[in-house]
């Protein structure tokens, strides 16, 4: 039996589909920006760098996460002490997790079957299972005040700042427990990890410096003087550079990791906090609290490229 030959209008037409699906695939990321002041969280477009959407997400929401599959943003709300959890295809909150008092950092596993909450008050790390939004466990921290409990890239380890006390706190995942304490520096406070696990850095707030952790042993190998109130940490993902964030110098220092030194500094707006970067590492994004914006850096040149209005104290930014 012959079979119907397809017209030239429904061949354009399959092959715009296969175009259409082609470029959904492709397309560039959303950044999250949670806006403490504001309750809000700003959803940029990093295709255009500009905000696309706000979500209504507690009454001050400070970390967030995004799962891998881009489904869910997870959203602590400092005050209602719970993660609020948000269906990213509504962008409506659809259930909260209870947590420890004053959640701040909100960080997932590489895998995504598990997320970590630092909550200052209650002094300790929360497990959270995103397939169920149920808390599987929390682990308390000997140092005080931790605000960023970040997973190495393997997932056995949490690394928590504890910012009372200078030190960061290592969890053993598996172990459900806290195996070391790290000396970091007076007031630590971001933490980033080397894509191939080797090295953490993390930035000493009142200290002005990044403390360079050889993540094998669990021990400071390094120093370097970075800008004024050094505090958010982003890490390229080809491990070549580190990008630390001046709240006193309204500034992004650029870090070599195969010298340790600073290689470039970037103006960027006033309070600049915690910052993310495009997967494909071409831009990063940060989040500058006393200016209500969102600095974005061309990472190849070393420059901004732009500042894109968001909510009021904008805390962070998350991308998936």
């Amino acid at each position: 039996m012959n079979r119907p030959s397809m017209t030239a209008g429904a061949l354009r037409a399959v092959l715009a589909c296969l175009v259409a699906a082609s470029g959904a695939a492709f397309a560039a990321p959303f950044a999250y920006v949670p806006n403490e002041g504001s309750g809000t969280v700003s959803v940029i477009d990093t295709a255009t760098d500009k905000v696309v959407g706000e979500i209504k997400a507690g009454s001050k929401p400070r970390g967030v996460a995004v799962t891998p599959d881009g489904s869910r943003l997870y959203v602590s709300d400092q005050p209602g002490s719970r993660l609020v959890v948000i269906d990213l295809a509504t962008r409506r909150e659809v259930g909260s997790v209870p947590l420890g008092a004053s959640p701040e950092g909100v960080y997932a596993s590489a895998d995504g079957k598990l997320l970590a909450v630092a909550s200052e008050e209650a002094n300790n790390v929360s497990f959270v299972d995103p397939a169920t939004n149920q808390l599987v466990h929390a682990v308390k921290v000997k140092g005080k005040n931790p605000e960023h409990a970040v997973f190495s890239p393997d997932g056995r380890f949490v690394y928590a700042s504890a910012e009372d006390d200078e030190t960061i706190e290592v969890i053993d995942v598996a172990a459900r427990a806290q195996i070391a304490q790290v000396k970091a520096g007076d007031r630590p406070r971001g933490i980033g990890f080397l894509p191939d696990g080797s090295r953490a850095y993390v930035a000493a707030e009142n200290a002005d410096k990044v403390i360079v952790i050889d993540t094998a042993a669990h021990k400071p190998i390094a120093v370097i003087a970075a800008g004024k109130r050094a505090n958010g940490v982003a890490v390229h993902p080809s491990g070549k550079r580190v990008y630390v964030s001046n709240g006193g110098d309204a500034s992004v220092s650029v870090i070599d990791t195969a010298t340790d030194a600073i290689v470039a500094t970037i103006p960027v707006g006033r309070r600049p906090w915690n910052m993310a970067i495009t997967p494909d590492g071409r831009k990063l994004y940060v989040a500058n609290g006393r200016s209500n914006s969102v600095s974005v850096i061309d990472t190849e040149n070393n420059a901004k490229i732009a500042d894109i209005t968001v909510g009021e104290l904008p805390w962070g930014v998350a991308i998936r």
